[in-house]
């Protein structure tokens, strides 16, 4: 929500009488036909309520009206209409107490669309605010609160309510255990699917904080000031009232909270909100285009707000508006709580089985685990490959997490699967340890735009980005020549590359800042000034059938014999096939990848072979989920050390040449050139800062960075840095996360830090540090449980090097990368004698 300081000085300064909004001004117009003189007219009643307001206080004020009404008893109820829900907000009038105007006898007697005086604070879901969802799902009995809420909701019209998902955030938003949050997602799915499962998909997207994939550009298209509008009118706020509220909570949704609070009255009790309701609200929002939409889309913000009971549905409904949810319920989070979900739980009708309750309960820790697991592994594997909740949950609700899923929600046309990833090599000899005795493709490593492009029997073509986005009308270059590549045997596929901006008539390739110069929509291929070139590197679908699991060796024969090269518009990746023996050969290679101005190799296994066993076995060939044996392999008994060696010798990670979406792992190996320098580089993400002191006292210094955590989808905090910034770059940051401005936010729940920092950043940036050394420490939790299980990792004399603009959040380091450091540093240190060192620096 773009800050209200912003808007300040456009608003029209207003009187005094003007920002106040009384009691009175909400009862103008209504429709009577007595008032306290018979002979007088109803606009002589308007003139009576505004001399009136003048002399009685708001209370006074509403008990007089309310006893007028009375005193109409049935008359009124017959003239009066059902209105909007109307609200009056005592924000910025006298302070009031709440008082109740519904007790009078004559007042029960009335009919339930006549309008009257109502506190707002008995409005809150009192049957489901009480519902223990964060027990355990082998505790918590759904069943029964199923019909419970089923009872509850069908006074309402029976569908699930909003409520119920409110219910879920705040018990998401109030812990920082990830067990807790998928088990409070898991409970709230097993409610739905028993008791209204056509509420489990739009409640799905809204706990994402998402209403569509990423590849159907869908966006609510609705600016801070829609928000803001509505909160002022809504809930009685003036400009002044809605700046200091966020000025003190500094969160939209926050913000929303308190106002709704400080309601004392309202006309007419509200509808409970719907789950699927508020979803077909935000899509209403987001398709409405053209004339008027504007003006519509600021109706159903207003609708939304009126409709909410209690002050957390307006915090949650606002922050879904403001597409930041804040609540740590990341994509593999809803995953995992989807695959559990339909093992505990299945819809009525459904064919498939569940696992009684008690049973689950008998199971062992592992054996537990080992049937999760086999559910999170089919579902986390159908959404990579079709990446579509609309798809995806309605296919789970009906034959659960098993196999089949990935044949009836798989791989499809024009729908992005997530890409491969490949892990980080700090250099070419840890690339050679890793891969030793394999046969490998070393391939250069463009500095372009990853994009995967799919074609169907009738020539549609779509271009998606590594982020699933289309990226069609952005290359109509490369669609007009998707007729001449495909072969006279090739009727549908899907390949990979990347796109490099190039000089057509030599072949150079140029640096990737010249390709984002060009447009991104309504590109005319005409207009184009920035020619590219796809060099394709794997195909994942031909004719109708997926190649995820075939070899790389059979997928790139089969790219580089059906397809057609056109010189500098669409050819192969240059790769040499080499092993471990080829060292000298691979070193020629990388530096020739380099001279040209690529970013490095990547390294691939070219078939699925039997892992051999290690000659030179190395410390970083530790499994890091081996969390005992790596701790016991770190202390300094020799005798443990040698035995630990000799049973590691033999086992090797599983590395297969398929193609694993949405997966980094070691038989993909990137090798940059940044990399292969002395000083080792992490990229990082800024999540907070303090006030800087003395010359820096204008800027946000230090700067607290942190890893992500892929499964939990946490933030874990690894060091602070105030090293290598320019007087620029601070001032420049300094207004990015000004006082005031969205990309300030409260402390979220998702990012591990023990302290208070002065502010918190919105995560958006990736920074590349530079540091020189890692140790353990017991502030920071970044990489807890890979070394350490009471420690996690720090970094010593962090330095900034520069901000990645290439990389999402999503692609920052991870803590994985951090252990995997630490273990070559303390190698390294016990071959050449160097001292290791604590956190504080001093030599251990």
């Amino acid at each position: 929500m773009s800050s209200p300081a912003k808007k300040r000085k456009r608003n029209t300064p207003e009187s005094a009488l003007q920002q106040t909004r009384s009691i009175a001004s909400f009862f103008q117009g209504q429709a009577t036909k007595k008032t306290e003189e018979a002979a007088n007219s109803a606009n002589e009643l308007t003139d009576t309520a505004h001399n009136t307001e003048q002399t009685l206080s708001d209370e006074a004020l509403a008990r007089k009206l309310q006893k007028e009404w009375d005193e109409e008893e049935g008359s009124l109820a017959s003239t009066t209409r059902d209105p909007e829900p109307t609200t009056i907000s005592t924000t910025e009038t006298t302070s009031i107490t709440p008082v109740t105007l519904t007790e009078d006898p004559k007042y029960k007697a009335q009919k339930k669309n006549t309008l009257s005086l109502q506190p707002s604070a008995g409005t809150e879901d009192t049957v489901t605010l009480s519902i223990p969802l964060d027990q355990s799902p082998l505790t918590f009995d759904a069943a029964s609160y199923a019909e419970e809420l089923q009872s509850h909701w069908a006074t309402e019209g029976g569908d699930a309510t909003y409520a119920l998902l409110t219910r879920a955030f705040i018990l998401v938003n109030a812990t920082t255990s990830r067990i807790r949050i998928v088990d409070t997602l898991v409970n709230l799915l097993r409610i739905l699917i028993e008791s209204d499962p056509s509420s489990v998909l739009p409640a799905v997207w809204l706990a994402t904080n998402s209403i569509s994939p990423p590849y159907i550009e869908v966006e609510l298209g609705l600016g801070g000031s829609s928000i803001s509008k509505a909160l002022k009118k809504v809930y009685g706020l003036n400009s002044q009232g809605l700046k200091a509220l966020y000025d003190r909570h500094g969160d939209a949704g926050d913000v929303a909270f308190e106002a709704k609070k400080k309601q004392s009255f309202t006309l007419a009790r509200p509808k409970p909100l719907k789950i699927k309701g508020v979803y077909e609200s935000l899509l209403k929002t987001a398709m409405s285009k053209g004339q008027g939409s504007q003006e519509m889309k600021q109706r159903i913000v207003e609708k939304l707000l009126q409709d909410a009971r209690g002050a957390e549905e307006s915090r949650y409904i606002v922050r879904t508006l403001a597409q930041n949810l804040r609540i740590g319920a990341v994509k593999t989070t809803m995953l995992i709580a989807l695959a559990r979900a339909v093992i505990h739980s299945k819809p009525k009708g459904s064919e498939f089985s569940v696992h009684p309750q008690q049973d689950l309960a008998r199971l062992k820790k592992d054996e537990l685990s080992e049937i999760y697991a086999h559910a999170e592994e089919i579902v986390k594997a159908s959404h990579a490959r079709h990446p579509n909740y609309n798809d995806l949950v309605p296919c789970l609700l009906n034959i659960g997490a098993s196999g089949e899923l990935l044949l009836q929600c798989g791989l499809q046309m024009h729908i992005p699967l997530r890409p491969m990833l490949g892990s980080i090599t700090r250099d070419l000899s840890e690339m050679l340890t890793k891969l030793q005795g394999r046969n490998f493709s070393c391939e250069y490593k463009y500095d372009g735009q990853r994009a995967q492009v799919h074609c169907d029997e009738s020539g549609k073509i779509s271009i998606f980005s590594r982020h699933l986005e289309q990226m069609t009308d952005k290359y109509p270059d490369l669609v007009s020549i998707v007729p001449q590549i495909r072969g006279e045997s090739v009727s549908s596929f899907i390949l990979e590359g990347e796109v490099v901006a190039v000089n057509r008539e030599t072949g150079e390739l140029l640096p990737f800042q010249v390709l984002t110069n060009r447009a991104k929509k309504n590109v005319e291929i005409e207009d184009i000034k920035i020619n590219v070139c796809l060099f394709a590197f794997d195909l994942m679908y031909l004719n109708g059938e997926p190649l995820l699991d075939r070899p790389f060796r059979e997928r790139r024969e089969l790219l580089r014999g059906l397809f057609v090269e056109i010189p500098n518009q669409f050819t192969w990746v240059k790769s040499l096939d080499a092993t471990s023996a080829d060292s000298e050969t691979v070193l020629e290679f990388f530096k020739s990848a380099t001279d040209v101005k690529c970013e490095g190799i990547m390294v691939k296994v070219l078939d699925n072979t039997s892992d051999p066993p290690l000659i030179n076995p190395q410390i970083e060939d530790i499994p890091s989920s081996d969390l005992t044996t790596t701790e016991s392999y770190l202390k300094p008994d020799e005798n443990e050390k040698t035995k630990l060696t000799k049973e590691k010798s033999n086992r090797r990670k599983p590395l297969l040449s398929t193609y694993e979406p949405d997966k980094r792992l070691d038989s993909w190996l990137k090798v940059k050139k940044d990399y292969t320098t002395s000083s080792e580089t992490l990229d990082l993400v800024p999540v907070a800062g303090w006030h800087g002191q003395g010359r820096k006292a204008r800027w946000w210094s230090p700067i607290l960075l942190a890893v992500r955590n892929p499964d939990s989808g946490s933030l874990e905090a690894v060091t602070k840095c105030m090293s290598g910034f320019t007087d620029k770059f601070y001032l420049s940051n300094k207004d990015k996360y000004a006082e005031g401005s969205t990309n300030l936010i409260s402390r979220p729940s998702y990012v591990e830090y023990p302290g208070e920092p002065d502010v918190w950043f919105e995560p958006q940036e990736v920074w590349e540090m530079a540091f020189a050394d890692i140790t353990l420490s017991p502030t920071y939790r970044a990489a807890i449980g890979l070394v350490s299980e009471e420690r996690g990792l720090s970094l010593r004399f962090p330095r900034f090097l520069k901000v990645r603009e290439d990389k999402s959040v999503d692609e920052a380091s991870t803590g994985d990368d951090l252990a995997v450091l630490w273990r070559k540093q303390v190698e390294r240190s016990k071959l050449e004698g160097e001292p290791e060192f604590s956190n504080n620096g001093m030599e251990v």
